[in-house]
């Protein structure tokens, strides 16, 4: 985990901020599954942007309550994202989207 960790913090990735990141500063946030679900990918992009960015996990997945610390460092002045999680086959899960403003928040929990 602790590999996943230093890839997600190190790449370009998901959302959430700690208060104050409007100047294209690093969006950092904490990513919880609360889910029964094994989540296999995790995908986000600002709003209005027609594509999504790579699969922050890469490799490694998020399983039943556990937590990761996310960073997104893709110099941009946005705060408002979309994002996508997909869940494992044996998961019996659909996927989910959502849209937040990540400045605002610090964490962020999966639930379902």
């Amino acid at each position: 985990m602790t590999k996943f960790i230093y890839a997600a913090a190190g790449a370009f990735v998901a959302i959430f901020a700690s208060a104050g990141a409007s100047s294209a500063e690093d969006l950092v946030f904490t990513l919880t599954n609360k889910t029964k679900g094994t989540l296999e990918r995790f995908y986000t992009s600002p709003v209005g942007v027609g594509d999504w960015e790579e699969d922050v996990f890469g490799e490694d997945v998020l399983g039943p309550g556990e937590s990761i610390k996310v960073t997104i460092g893709d110099g941009r002045d946005v705060c408002k994202y979309d994002m996508r999680f997909e869940f494992t086959e044996d998961s019996g899960f659909e996927d989910l989207e959502d849209s937040q403003n990540l400045c605002a928040m610090g964490s962020y929990t999966i639930h379902q």
